[in-house]
């Protein structure tokens, strides 16, 4: 059996193709797995249960009817679809991990993470993650009117489409949006564990490195902008690959 892993797919309706691409994977591919985990970014903006995007009711049938047909489906929120609640996640008949989350593949315990919280240099960014985390935040958020939360997400992607500008302007686009050394080494040493998969970064890779005097290995799964991206964990191993 196989079990796939899949992040950053930032479904939209503005990009069917993508939807459809993901919609054929789990028509096909995941039928046959051993379990399914969406580690985050499932959606490129989610203001709330109530919101009716086309792809979130398209999504959540096919994986309704997925889970329906045996496979375990799992999911983390993400720093774009953080506001995905209890109510979607029974719809889609899924189930909301914690970030960080310890699961056991195979017979080896393995960290699942977002990635976000990695990426501490970036401190503007984590102290809005910090505000957009608290339970009073979110519930006066989405006490708002639907229009005020989708109106929101907008300024939200734009500014977050200019600061990438600035910081692709000064030459520190890579360091600032990619993982901190220091925040990889102590996930590893909090959780005890020799492998890490995470997203957020769109950079796949998959990096071998010490910690501790221990070998480790941290794998970043791939965005679904222009392609699909999976990560494979069988008795081989785990092969992360384009679709």
């Amino acid at each position: 059996m196989t079990t796939l892993f899949v992040s950053d797919l930032h479904l939209d309706p503005a990009r069917p193709e993508i939807t459809r691409l993901f919609g054929d994977f789990l028509d096909g591919e995941a039928r046959g797995a051993d379990a399914l985990y969406i580690l985050g970014d499932l959606f490129e903006a989610w203001v709330g249960d109530d919101d009716p995007s086309q792809a979130g009711g398209f999504v959540a049938g096919k994986l309704r009817a997925l889970a329906d047909a045996g496979v375990p489906v799992f999911f983390q929120r993400g720093n774009r679809d953080f506001l995905v609640g209890p109510a979607y996640a029974r719809r889609a008949g899924m189930r909301i991990l914690p970030d960080p989350a310890v699961v056991v593949v195979g017979h080896e315990p393995v960290l699942l993470s977002h990635g976000d919280l990695l990426c501490t240099d970036d401190t503007a960014y984590q102290a809005f993650r910090a505000q957009t985390r608290d339970p009073a935040w979110q519930e006066r958020f989405l006490a708002q009117p639907l229009e005020a939360r989708l109106a929101f997400a907008s300024q939200a992607r734009a500014a977050s489409v200019a600061r990438q500008g600035e910081l692709k302007q000064d030459g520190t686009m890579e360091t600032i949006t990619d993982v901190a050394a220091a925040a990889v080494e102590d996930m590893f040493l909090r959780y005890g564990v020799s492998m890490l998969i995470h997203g957020h970064t769109h950079r796949p890779a998959t990096h071998a490195l010490t910690v501790a005097g221990h070998a480790r290995r941290r794998i970043v799964l791939g965005d679904w902008y222009q392609q699909g991206s999976v990560l494979r964990a069988d008795d081989t191993g785990f092969h992360l690959a384009a679709l």
